[in-house]
């Protein structure tokens, strides 16, 4: 097999489970060696309450052949943080790519809460874990990619694009990493280090798979109750789209972008695992376009489809005819000016 990352070193913050875990593996599989971060671990267990701990996914590497080492890290702890990256420098000499992937916040996001009914301390809590960590994080290892004069540093969000996702607390924290891949690519500019976002599709982690009552041999149950889940991905995707774009020569042109992994897919040529090429944000317009045009009322899975739907596109200009249909569908009228469907200026 191809080993284009073969001699590079990354790390991977938050690779315990999910589009993290499936990162690392691929990174692991492109022949790069992976220090695998996270809090769940065979010393003591996260606030998550998840099985998955952060020496299985360093196994998982070493069984496939490759080169991992897992450490467990609060990343919240600048400390611990600067520690690690010393420790990548000393053992390896070198630094190669920076993929942060840290979240853990589902426990903390109350998805009914309007803003005005917030906890405020998980508030606080929630930003330090899922937005501060990812910025102290490239805090401390940038300096090690500017001394080399290369590099690469990934901000994993969820969603493109600057509509709202439905509730304020994870709205603001996964825009704010999106944010952070723009925002470091400028900093950055003449350093021969190049920053940027990527958001995974609907990702079949383990807590989507059990949250359906499936598991990956047949995962295609549930597109029968959800019809988006037909065009998911597996962990696996994402890592390796982020492993083109590490052995990508010219990444630097994708300096401060938003990228999705379907993006990915057609920029590389890139398959999962089971052979598919995944498009779900094209499945997604496809299907709000259907019930936009139903006749009669929406069903529950209708109806939240098309807010949902709403929410995301309705700032893009190039899909307001859709925005605008949905809005009809749901009876909203005198939706102020930034909250209509957003024009192309003439």
């Amino acid at each position: 097999m191809s080993k284009p990352l073969e001699g590079r070193v990354a790390l991977v913050a938050g690779a315990t489970r999910g589009a993290g875990r499936g990162i690392a593996r691929a990174l692991g599989d492109a022949g790069a060696v992976v220090y695998c971060t996270g809090r769940s671990s065979r010393a003591g267990p996260s606030p998550m309450g998840r099985p998955e701990l952060i020496e299985e996914t360093a196994e998982l590497i070493a069984s496939a052949g490759g080169t991992a080492h897992a450490v467990r890290v609060d990343h919240t702890d600048e400390a611990a943080v600067a520690a690690l990256v010393k420790r990548i420098g000393d053992e390896q000499g070198r630094l190669d790519l920076l993929v942060n992937d840290l979240w853990g916040g589902d426990p903390m996001v109350d998805w009914s809460a309007k803003f005005w009914s917030l906890d405020i301390a998980k508030a606080r809590a929630l930003i330090d874990q899922a937005v501060v960590s990812h910025l102290i994080t490239a805090r401390h290892a940038a300096p090690l990619m500017i001394e080399q004069r290369r590099g690469l540093i990934l901000e994993v969000t969820d969603g493109l694009g600057d509509g709202y996702r439905g509730q304020i607390l994870y709205d603001l924290v996964k825009a704010a990493v999106l944010r952070l891949g723009y925002a470091m690519a400028w900093d950055l500019k003449d350093t021969g280090v190049t920053a940027l976002s990527l958001s995974p599709g609907f990702l079949r982690s383990e807590h989507v798979l059990e949250h359906f009552g499936v598991t990956e041999a047949n995962w295609r149950d549930a597109a029968r109750h959800d019809p988006l889940f037909a065009e998911s991905e597996t962990p696996l995707l994402i890592g390796r789209g982020i492993a083109a774009l590490a052995a990508d020569p010219d990444v630097g042109r994708f300096a401060g972008a938003a990228l999705a992994s379907e993006d990915l897919v057609d920029i590389y040529g890139l398959q999962d695992v089971d052979g598919r090429r995944p498009h779900v944000y094209r499945h997604f317009d496809v299907l709000a376009d259907g019930f936009a045009s139903a006749e009669g009322p929406l069903d529950s899975y209708g109806g939240f489809f098309a807010w949902a739907a709403y929410l995301r596109i309705h700032r893009d200009p190039a899909k307001a005819a859709l925005a605008e249909r949905l809005a009809a569908k749901l009876g909203w009228n005198g939706l102020g000016a930034a909250l209509q469907p957003q024009r192309p200026a003439r």
